[in-house]
């Protein structure tokens, strides 16, 4: 009796439950493990944002070596070990997916977040209420976001030309955005009716890589490439064709989750095998029911621009701060600390252009608190100007999706307070 009653002073954050001793600082050390493994991989490619940007050389295990300044890139290729690492590795990679720009904003946005929680949890406000709050400013966020960007119609090449230029704007490539940039608006306009569309059909357009050649031997082809070898030998022309196009795969379904299904013997695979044929024979005479002779097997933009150059994000924080005098308590900290995260941003871009990030920062808070909701820093003047006169612009998709995406992941970071291995 004597030794289990000395138990609890192990600890002093110990306690009994039914007689079985829990250590209560299991989950903090588990969140700040959590969080520091994160934000390091966040202010690895810190560095590279903006077009001022430091590039990384990433070399693999067979020597090959990648110069490249673009965040999913860099993290597609970092060995990453760390379970809340491997978050923003993802999180990369759904901003790729959903937006196809941002994708080193929204992880340097996670890691400032990140840094936040973690102050938040040292003045003792509980996890909850933190992850609570910061969803109360990402709703916030998205409202200020929406009202301060500019609707564009597909029909105006001009503006597009300067959202697809500031988007190369920081790419190892930037250099040929006086190429590219039209190609890339060229296609689109290619693909949709301008007067009529109301978005586009990406998978419309398609990438062909060929080794040899530079940059400059780019081409938009106005028409159908076809790389892949025909499935069905002998044919080399159809007449009066029929053409179908397919966006998934002539296969059996695939379950959401991982998993095993363990044979024992042949008569249950043969089973399988029976299921698997029966399933695609019955997609094969769909397709030959429409009249299709020849099967192809192969993202929406928001209609919206807004200005880029860490106007955004500055604009936030002003609001985030007004918002957070018409909350109470522990809610009014959370959002207040959201919005002085989102900082990072203009603060990261005047550091990588040369710039005093402190008096730049402080600037453009002054000028945005005064209604000023365009300022912006200039990297190619070095200083802060209306960031909408010199075209730097960006789909509003880009800054949605990178806020609700790194306050999704930093909620979810945030909320694990235990690491289980399986085996």
């Amino acid at each position: 009796m004597p030794e289990a009653m000395a138990a609890p002073k192990v600890s002093s954050g110990g306690k009994n439950k039914g007689g079985a001793y829990v250590d209560r600082d299991k989950p903090a050390q588990i969140r700040f493990s959590n969080i520091s493994a994160a934000k390091a991989v966040a202010d690895a490619i810190r560095t590279s944002l903006g077009p001022k940007g430091m590039d990384k050389m990433i070399q693999d295990e067979k020597g090959d070596v990648t110069i490249t300044n673009d965040g999913a890139t860099i993290l597609k290729q970092m060995q990453v070990l760390h379970p809340a690492a491997k978050m923003l590795v993802e999180l990369s990679k759904a901003q790729d997916i959903e937006a196809g720009d941002g994708t080193t904003s929204v992880v340097v946005i996670a890691g400032a977040l990140l840094d936040a929680c973690s102050k938040s949890r040292r003045s003792g406000i509980h996890p909850t209420t933190i992850s609570e709050s910061f969803q109360k400013a990402v709703d916030k966020g998205v409202e200020v976001l929406t009202a301060m960007s500019r609707p564009v119609q597909l029909s105006d090449r001009e503006t597009l030309l300067n959202s697809a230029t500031t988007s190369l704007c920081s790419k190892v490539v930037s250099q040929y955005s006086s190429l590219l940039a039209p190609m890339s608006v060229d296609a689109v306009m290619r693909v949709i009716e301008p007067a009529t569309a109301t978005s586009v059909d990406l998978q419309d357009i398609k990438i062909i890589k060929k080794l040899g050649g530079t940059i400059d031997d780019c081409e938009l082809v106005d028409g159908l490439v076809l790389t892949q070898r025909v499935c069905s030998t002998g044919v080399t022309r159809v007449e009066k064709a029929k053409i179908g196009l397919i966006q998934f795969c002539l296969s059996p379904p695939k379950t959401d989750m991982d998993n095993q299904i363990v044979v024992s013997d042949y008569a249950q695979m043969d089973r399988v095998l029976r299921e698997e044929r029966a399933y695609i024979l019955n997609m094969v005479k769909q397709i030959k029911k429409a009249g299709c002779n020849v099967l192809l097997i192969q993202k929406s933009i928001l209609r919206a621009l807004i200005a880029g150059g860490g106007a955004p994000e500055i604009e936030l924080a002003v609001r985030l701060a007004e918002y957070s005098r018409t909350l109470g308590g522990m809610e009014a900290y959370c959002v207040r600390a959201y919005g002085d995260a989102l900082e990072v941003i203009p603060s990261t871009l005047a550091e990588n252009a040369g710039l005093n990030p402190i008096s730049t920062v402080t600037e453009l808070r002054n000028r945005h608190a005064q209604g000023d909701k365009m300022a912006g820093i200039n990297v190619r003047k070095g200083g802060i100007s209306n960031i909408l006169e010199e075209l730097v612009v960006q789909p509003l998709l880009v800054s949605i999706s990178a806020l609700t995406l790194a306050t999704e992941t930093v909620r979810s970071i945030l909320k694990i307070d235990d690491v289980v291995n399986t085996r």
